[in-house]
């Protein structure tokens, strides 16, 4: 906060401090304290930085207040008196409808219970004076949106405005990953400490992501479509505002650090409002068995038969998931290369089921097990996990309030026009380029790395994976080539499981989502990699007959 601050010009600071599991260990922390629910690292940051932002006239925007933005705000009152401060700070609410559950006829059992709000909430507050707004559970887009709706005095009608908006809202939303953080060409950057981007927005919607002078990483016309591409679907990003349409998306240099965005169309948004809800899944643990040297794979299944031949049948868990990495390798120079990793996942709904009884059958089985039996830590008691999903609701049931301040309470009414949204597929597409033979040339068996580079993360339950090519040439290839079921064969894991692929010409890109993949999502700690936060990466990894020219 402070570089961003101290480090160049700025008129609005954003903050996007919630995601799927932040929301949920935020609604643990308000069962132990109903007074809590919020970010606090945002107060502790604000401690340092609060004033200087007042003197340099600088708007904080920020999602911390989680489950309780009424308590945030306060605390930030309480905060700014303590330093002699007066800012005028205003919030959000109306997002938790958790109190309304039995009447909204969500489950039991939750947690959490938020509807994503949009921008205009913000701009309320913003242009009452607000110095300060803190908002619960918006978009992440919303957060820079807000500010642009109450600086250029967008209506809800100027829809390819909002979306522009909401585009660059997006690029900034998960911070450095725009300026290189987390980018699959990071050897053509230094990006050892990569700054924050900042976007410059004008009145028609369209902008330049940047960064302050002097600061690390690199802002391209890559970094920027790997953002764009993280955690998207299909052409048309969904929000309570607008629609955006990404395949109208349109990315040009313009100077060293400076990415434009323009072009970006909007439609109406849906009629509904995403809701997430959290609640707890059941309790897991885990116990990891090393193996080394020879014959791992037999090593594997005696531990499988011992262990589960030493379990209690009325004490056995309702889940049990083993899986062998192979990370030994042949004549190794050290016992850890020389070993693999048997890892076992257990779950129920009973903390019993997957705590003593796992530990006592993984310690009896040391002195009677393999050659070479041990563990990377002693089985622990087991957790309990959490369960994301997601609903919706039409948007008139939500009770969207801008809290100005000097107290008075705004209601912020729905889209006044909304769409009916179906989700396009690309099969006319595909099929018209597939019919066109196009001779590659020669090729030769590499990583799709080489010549792709690829950015995925979770939504839920479901994996996002974006996917571009760096020129003309090889989006070409790319889009004919990388299939579903090249993908399928390419990710051996998504085999069984529904995907769906977008084609986004304007950035050279795919867009594939892969529905499933991560069980019940990142709480459950479904597989190894329980975000997809490198799956782009595996899939880079892999080889397959790239043309030379390519290479």
């Amino acid at each position: 906060m402070r570089e961003m601050l101290t480090d160049g010009p700025l008129d609005v600071l954003t903050g996007d401090y919630l995601a799927e599991l932040t929301m949920l260990i935020l609604a643990r922390d308000r069962l132990k304290d109903p007074s809590l629910g919020y970010a606090r690292t945002f107060l502790r940051q604000l401690e340092e930085c609060l004033g200087l932002a007042l003197e340099r006239g600088v708007r904080i925007v920020v999602n911390a207040g989680g489950l309780n933005p009424a308590r945030l705000a306060d605390a930030v009152r309480e905060l700014a008196k303590s330093q002699g401060l007066d800012p005028a700070v205003g919030h959000v609410e109306g997002d938790d409808l958790l109190p309304r559950r039995e009447e909204l006829g969500f489950p039991e059992g939750l947690l959490a219970a938020n509807a994503y709000l949009g921008a205009f909430g913000i701009a309320e507050c913003l242009r009452s004076g607000a110095d300060v707004v803190v908002t619960g559970r918006v978009t992440d887009a919303a957060l820079v949106a807000g500010p642009a709706v109450a600086h250029f005095g967008w209506g809800a009608g100027d829809l390819d405005a909002l979306a522009g908006a909401v585009v660059a809202g997006h690029v900034l939303e998960c911070g450095a990953q725009a300026t290189g953080g987390n980018y699959a060409f990071f050897r053509e950057h230094d990006v050892t400490r990569p700054g924050f981007p900042l976007a410059e927005l004008h009145a028609d919607g369209s902008s330049v992501v940047t960064k302050h002078p002097g600061t690390g990483g690199a802002v391209t016309v890559g970094t920027v479509t790997a953002q764009l591409l993280y955690e998207t679907g299909g052409p048309r990003y969904l929000g309570p505002d607008v629609t955006a349409r990404l395949d109208t998306v349109r990315l040009t240099g313009d100077g060293p650090d400076r990415v434009r965005i323009g072009g970006v169309r909007g439609e109406a948004p849906p009629a509904t409002l995403k809701v997430g809800l959290n609640r707890l899944g059941g309790h897991r643990n885990e116990v990891v068995f090393v193996l080394t040297g020879l014959d791992i794979e037999a090593k594997a299944a005696l531990v499988r038969r011992q262990f589960e031949d030493g379990l209690a049948a009325d004490r056995r868990p309702a889940e049990l998931r083993w899986t062998l990495a192979r990370t030994d390798h042949a004549d190794a120079a050290t016992e850890e290369a020389a070993s693999a990793l048997l890892r076992l996942t257990a779950r129920d709904g009973d903390p019993a089921r997957v705590g003593r009884e796992l530990g006592r059958v993984a310690v009896e089985m040391g002195l009677a097990g393999y050659p070479g039996f041990h563990l990377t830590a002693p089985p622990g008691p087991g957790a309990p996990y959490g369960v994301f999903e997601a609903a919706y609701l039409a948007a008139g049931e939500v009770e969207h309030t801008a809290v100005l301040p000097d107290g008075r309470r705004v209601a912020v009414p729905p889209a006044p026009v909304t769409a009916t949204v179906q989700e396009e597929q690309d099969e006319q597409w595909e099929e018209e380029q597939g019919d066109e033979q196009v001779d590659p040339g020669p090729t030769r068996r590499a990583p799709l790395g080489l010549v792709a580079g690829a950015r995925s993360g979770d939504k839920g339950g479901d994996a996002n994976l974006g996917v571009w090519a760096r020129d003309e040439p090889g989006w070409r290839w790319l889009s004919r080539t990388l299939t579903t079921e090249l993908l399928r064969e390419l990710l051996p894991e998504t085999a069984e499981l529904p995907i769906t692929r977008h084609l986004l010409p304007n950035l050279r890109a795919i867009n594939f989502t892969i529905t499933g993949l991560l069980g019940e999502g990142v709480a459950a700690q479904h597989r190894f990699d329980p975000q997809a936060k490198a799956l782009g990466e595996w899939l880079r990894s892999r080889r397959l007959d790239i043309p030379e020219a390519l290479l």
